[in-house]
């Protein structure tokens, strides 16, 4: 069997995945509230099994694309990902916005900043119009939460096309590619400098569904935080610690956690410094070019630091994460007290804090046998698993540097099963799931996984078997 046969099935595969899964968007996708996204998409139910039918397909043709490519030579196998990431991705541009509708707020800021708003202080409600009707209600009088450097792409993307939804949400696909290129270009080199098999990190990082259905799918401005912070891993492992720093301060004004990877870069640089104190002497240099940065990027943004107090804009009251969860319930407990019961959720989220300071910490004990990038997969994971609010795509914030030096064949499985199962928990229009909707879903992956089996069935009986030798 020659290698492209060999790689043709479980892409041909993928592609009808992610087909699948644009085409039920139209009928189920996060669509725009009054107008039509595109003609002909009126059908939620047979959407949403289209939707699921595509994820099972993308998320077995991924599992078989890994089982074709492993052992292969890693430079080919790269060459081949970055075909193959094309073809995958190809269908989710055009697609109506998919698992959330973040992308109408980004262009909302965008429009806003253009029109000479401040978003650090106001909400969308105070834009108006068509765009700003698109944001979910929680978000209306909400401050934006992003760094600068997001700020000026929202406003060069949505300032020239108004109010042009469809424009504007391929737009920023475009900008969700754009980070996922870096991704697929500095994975492979932070991969090479452990030893890691870069096709090995490139399947796990890049070529991922979780990645493809979010970070594309979604238009996640995460995609670009995520590809600054591995193009900034990337340099720092090639010896650039300036131009790492900058890279990462970039991620960091994008959003806030990549700037834990300063503290990686710092820990890469001092292995090359000569002479007393280097640790000290590297912390010192990466934090005077990283505030350096970070002041002459806001005073070019023209935004002001307000990106800082609106850190703390709120999450939704129903989120998910554990310390969110274990607030709610214990504000339930003490539902006689109205004091105790305000300050449960408050509590918790310091308790969250606490837990991933003391990760921190053990993982600086431990930074010996761990290595920087490693360490600071840990921590990012740390973050997102004891923070006050957690989606599927902020997994990808710790999945990249461990998927890019992870070594171990266990850890590298149970990281591909989480992000198999994070894949089916969002429902497609990024709203909550009923008994209907559920059922749906998984008729939906049941008929995926069918039509992946009959493809095997035809596809097994022409494959060689090798030679023993």
């Amino acid at each position: 069997m020659s290698k492209d046969h060999g790689l043709s099935s479980p892409r041909a595969v993928g592609f009808a995945g992610s087909a699948l899964i644009a085409v039920g968007g139209l009928g189920a996708g996060a669509l725009p509230v009054g107008i039509p996204y595109l003609p002909g998409g009126h059908h939620a139910r047979l959407g949403l099994v289209g939707v699921y039918t595509g994820l099972a397909l993308l998320l077995l043709a991924w599992w078989w694309y890994g089982r074709v490519t492993r052992g292969d030579h890693a430079d080919e196998s790269c060459r081949t990902a970055w075909w193959t990431l094309a073809l995958w991705v190809a269908p989710l541009l055009l697609a109506p916005p998919l698992f959330s509708r973040d992308v109408y707020s980004y262009l909302a800021q965008g429009l806003m900043i253009d029109s000479g708003m401040d978003v650090y202080r106001h909400g969308p409600s105070v834009l108006g119009g068509m765009v700003a009707a698109q944001v979910p209600a929680i978000w209306q009088h909400t401050p934006s939460p992003y760094g600068p450097v997001f700020l000026i792409v929202a406003e060069v993307v949505a300032g020239p096309l108004s109010s042009n939804l469809l424009l504007g949400v391929i737009a920023m696909r475009l900008v969700a590619i754009a980070g996922l290129a870096l991704l697929a270009g500095s994975v492979p080199i932070v991969a090479r400098s452990t030893g890691v098999r870069p096709s090995s990190a490139t399947w796990l990082a890049v070529l991922n569904p979780l990645v493809l259905i979010h970070l594309v799918g979604g238009a996640h401005n995460d995609a670009l935080m995520v590809g600054l912070l591995a193009a900034g891993l990337a340099a720092a492992v090639r010896h650039r610690p300036i131009a790492a720093t900058l890279l990462i301060v970039a991620a960091a004004l994008v959003k806030w956690p990549a700037a834990l990877g300063l503290v990686a870069v710092a820990a890469l640089w001092t292995g090359r410094l000569p002479g007393r104190w280097p640790w000290a002497r590297a912390a010192a240099a990466v934090a005077v070019t990283a505030g350096a940065a970070t002041v002459l990027i806001t005073t070019l943004a023209g935004t002001g630091y307000g990106w800082v107090s609106a850190l703390n804009t709120p999450i939704s009251a129903g989120n998910w994460s554990l310390t969110s969860a274990l607030g709610r319930w214990t504000a339930r407990l003490l539902a006689h007290d109205a004091v105790g019961a305000a300050a449960a959720e408050g509590l918790w989220r310091w308790a969250g804090v606490l837990a991933t300071l003391v990760v921190a910490g053990v993982v600086w004990t431990c930074r010996g046998r761990l290595g920087p990038v490693y360490g600071l997969g840990i921590v990012l994971v740390a973050v997102v698993a004891f923070g006050p609010a957690i989606r599927p795509w902020y997994v990808l914030w710790g999945l990249v540097p461990l998927a890019a030096v992870a070594e171990h064949r266990r850890v590298r499985g149970l990281l591909a099963a989480l992000c198999a199962g994070l894949v089916l928990v969002v429902l497609p229009d990024g709203f909550g799931a009923d008994a209907e909707r559920v059922l749906l879903a998984v008729l939906g992956a049941l008929i995926g996984i069918a039509a992946f089996l009959l493809v095997r069935l035809v596809v097994a009986p022409a494959t060689p078997r090798p030679t023993p030798r």
